[in-house]
């Protein structure tokens, strides 16, 4: 058992805090918002995890997880602290490492013995020397410390399976005295544990999400492709990824790659970039693919409808994945913006995002289930995978809607079958159907 801290309770440190107390750590999660921190202490989850609400409460009540708003207190209960606060975007593309610097010199100035200070949150190369400079000029009782880089893979919509069930731990050191604590923390999680270099672990993170985001990107540009040739994106990345040196998660054709993670760490990794001499040209055009996907969706919905102003138009999904409900750079944003600038009226269901959803999509109308979304609309648009989506009444949705236009972002559905079942059906980079009324 290791005493621990994180500060943060955002996605990362709430799910890291609750699955090391899973497996025994003594683990107290900090937030500098009270509210928040009230709002934990009394059982709420102010995001939507799968199997987060159920882990907290077991090891809150197991007393192995409890919540602060004294940093202080934090780092005379821990061993290890983990700085898990947010490091968002600048408008110039760079990291705001406002929250990492401030954290830092909170907790050196509550040190008073040695600790190991392990930077969790995504962050340029060469932050674990800033953070040691910062620790080391605010330490006033000039304890000793180790600073740590150990970059988080979670995904959202499964960040508890992937923390406790890792492919990798990527532990950045600057000497030998923190590994054994380290792999002391991870040893319940059975995974192989990568010691590196401080900096090294630092460019993981944005090295895997980059490549990543450049496979999404790949496979929407082949989509324009299998669109103007008549092949079907679908066979051809199933053609792709059982080519073991490929693998075919994270080829789907779609709308594009958003939520917090994806946008932020390639702008990011492409200013770091800059800054060390070199122009990431790949990197650029992964972007610029990503935004023009988002523009040839909305080109087929004016080709199909011609005009959009007073016309209502249905959408599925509105969080930038399925199974969470953040909606940070969702894709959605991208489509249904233009439309209500246009004068469309708009309709939606999510089955999770649609209370944070009304922060940024204040003037749409918010429906109860799917078949109330497509009532009496001109077209119905997929804009998240949702796995209720797949398993709709299409007999029922098309008896529902106005006219029975589907714009599917996501590909859900079978292009024939849904010819046949007599929608207007057009997907992304599937060819046309024999009636050529999908694509």
């Amino acid at each position: 058992m290791v005493k621990i801290s994180i500060v943060g309770t955002g996605y990362v440190g709430l799910v890291t805090g609750a699955c090391f107390a899973e497996v025994g750590h003594q683990v107290v999660c900090v937030d500098n918002d009270q509210k928040k921190v009230a709002f934990l202490q009394g059982g709420g989850i102010p995001i939507y995890e799968p199997g987060l609400e159920e882990l907290v409460k077991r090891n809150v009540t197991a007393g192995r997880l409890r919540f602060t708003d004294q940093i202080a207190d934090g780092v005379a209960h821990a061993e290890v602290v983990f700085i898990a606060v947010p490091t968002p975007p600048k408008s110039d593309g760079s990291v705001d490492m406002t929250y990492v610097e401030r954290v830092a010199r909170e907790i050196a100035g509550a040190m008073t013995e040695y600790k190991i200070v392990v930077d969790k949150s995504t962050v340029p190369v060469k932050t674990g020397e800033r953070v040691a400079q910062t620790i080391k000029r605010y330490n006033k009782n000039k304890c000793e410390v180790d600073v740590v880089s150990n970059p988080e893979f979670l995904r959202e919509g499964c960040a508890v399976a992937d923390l406790m069930q890792p492919d990798r731990v990527v532990i950045g050191v600057g000497g030998d005295r923190p590994v054994a604590k380290l792999k002391a923390i991870y040893e319940p999680f059975h995974a192989p544990i990568i010691v590196t270099d401080i900096n090294s672990a630092e460019l993981i993170k944005h090295a895997c999400n980059s490549f990543l985001a450049l496979k999404i990107s790949y496979a929407n540009a082949l989509s324009v492709i299998c669109e103007a040739s008549g092949a079907n994106i679908a066979d051809v990345v199933h053609g792709m990824g059982l080519d073991k040196r490929i693998g075919r998660a994270f080829l789907n054709a779609g709308l594009g790659y958003g939520g917090s993670c994806f946008p932020k760490d390639i702008s990011a990794f492409i200013h770091i970039t800059q800054e060390l001499g070199y122009d990431f040209r790949l990197l650029r055009e992964v972007e610029s693919i990503n935004r023009d996907q988002a523009e040839r969706f909305l080109k087929k919905i004016h080709d199909t409808l011609w005009i959009v102003k007073d016309k209502t138009l249905g959408v599925l999904g509105l969080a930038f994945k399925p199974n969470t409900d953040d909606m940070r750079l969702a894709p959605s944003l991208n489509i249904i913006r233009p439309l209500l600038k246009e004068g469309a009226k708009i309709k939606a269901f999510d089955p999770q995002a649609m209370e944070k959803a009304k922060e940024f999509l204040p003037d749409i109308e918010y429906c109860q289930d799917a078949y109330e979304a497509a009532r009496n609309v001109d077209g119905l648009i997929i804009c998240t995978e949702w796995d209720e989506f797949r398993t709709l009444d299409l007999e029922k949705l098309k008896n529902v809607m106005g006219h029975p236009t589907i714009f599917d972002g996501r590909n859900l559905y079978d292009p024939k079958l849904m010819n046949d079942l007599g929608f207007t059906y057009l997907s992304i980079g599937r060819r046309l159907s024999p009636a050529g009324q999908s694509g």
